[in-house]
């Protein structure tokens, strides 16, 4: 019990739900209810004196924030980003001024604290207009570390972020964890159109003729989704769509030599040839928004220029397959 009332406590070591409950959300299973009630709460014993931690009420960032905070007592301001991490919320506007500066008077922070100081996420500055939030509450905002792994030797090393705390990586694993969610989206478009391959192709050139367009797209989908998003930093390029093409032009001349040694048409092969490349460019294109080093203006861009050509290379490929019927 406070002066304000009850304020939740919570542990900071995270249950066997908790784990399983993250493993759903990476997967997309019902990720977008994925939250926690916003307001404030107490980790450990927290006094007037001890930090106010500001994170998202995504469940995932709010777990990953209580279990880095083991034997410590510290105040935890979650905010209403709708189930949205920090980073996006951030750019959607949710992990924001308002909202923050509306929690803070909410939560009567100011009766529970002798400072008038918040620490956010590096990540989340880009919604958060610190004048104003001290203008309306007198709270000053210090932005402590992009990782929340980095909280603990922040706060002991008396509020100072580091170089290596302000370091944005997107290394191998944490560009394959974001995977499953990306495959889960993938999904159902994918479903969609190999039911549709499948049934036109088996139609009018064969049972071997579906299952081979089948394969070839399901193919060019996994290349784009999962081997050119893991490959990023190898793959030639600046482009994220040219990185695809690269990756899927590798599968489309694996694939083209069997359906050669098959037996089909020259001009089916040279429809894998083209339309291969160009799923696994738009797939890998679709990725940009998981990146940590793009912008808007330069996905915009690369759209611009990679959507027609991509749109080409498909019809180019479906004018081919045509005339591989009759050819």
């Amino acid at each position: 019990m406070t002066s304000v009332g009850q304020i939740p406590r919570i542990g900071s070591k995270l249950s066997f739900e908790d784990d399983v409950g993250a493993c759903k959300a990476r997967w997309g299973i019902g990720r977008m209810d994925y939250i926690v009630p916003p307001g404030l709460y107490a980790i450990g014993h927290p006094s007037a004196e001890d930090p106010v931690l500001v994170t998202a009420n995504y469940k995932m960032s709010y777990d990953i924030v209580r279990q880095q905070m083991a034997n410590r007592n510290v105040w935890l301001l979650v905010l209403e980003t709708f189930g949205i991490n920090v980073w996006c919320a951030a750019g959607k506007g949710t992990f924001g001024t308002i909202e923050l500066i509306e929690r803070i008077e909410h939560s009567e922070l100011v009766k529970l604290v002798s400072h008038r100081q918040l620490l956010l996420p590096i990540l989340g500055a880009p919604g958060v207009a610190a004048h104003e939030v001290k203008k309306n509450t007198n709270f000053t905002i210090r932005y402590a570390t992009i990782r929340a792994q980095d909280l603990p030797e922040y706060l002991d090393n008396g509020m100072v972020t580091t170089r290596a705390m302000r370091e944005l990586t997107f290394s191998l694993w944490e560009r394959l964890i974001l995977i499953p969610i990306e495959l889960v989206g993938a999904l159902k478009a994918t479903a969609v159109i190999m039911a549709i391959l499948a049934l036109v192709l088996c139609i009018f050139g064969g049972i071997a003729a579906g299952v081979a367009a089948v394969t070839g797209y399901l193919g060019a989908v996994l290349i784009g989704v999962v081997i050119a998003p893991l490959l990023l930093p190898w793959l030639p390029g600046r482009s994220f769509s040219i990185k695809g093409a690269i990756a899927g032009m590798a599968w489309a001349l694996v694939f083209s030599v069997f359906i050669g040694r098959a037996g089909f048409t020259t001009p089916a092969i040279l429809a894998a040839l083209l339309g291969i490349p160009a799923v696994s460019a738009f797939y890998t294109l679709n990725f940009t928004g998981c990146t940590t080093f793009t912008s808007r203006s330069g996905v915009k861009k690369e759209m611009r220029l990679a959507l027609p050509v991509m749109g080409c290379a498909i019809i180019a490929c479906f004018l081919l397959l045509i005339g591989s019927r009759f050819l």
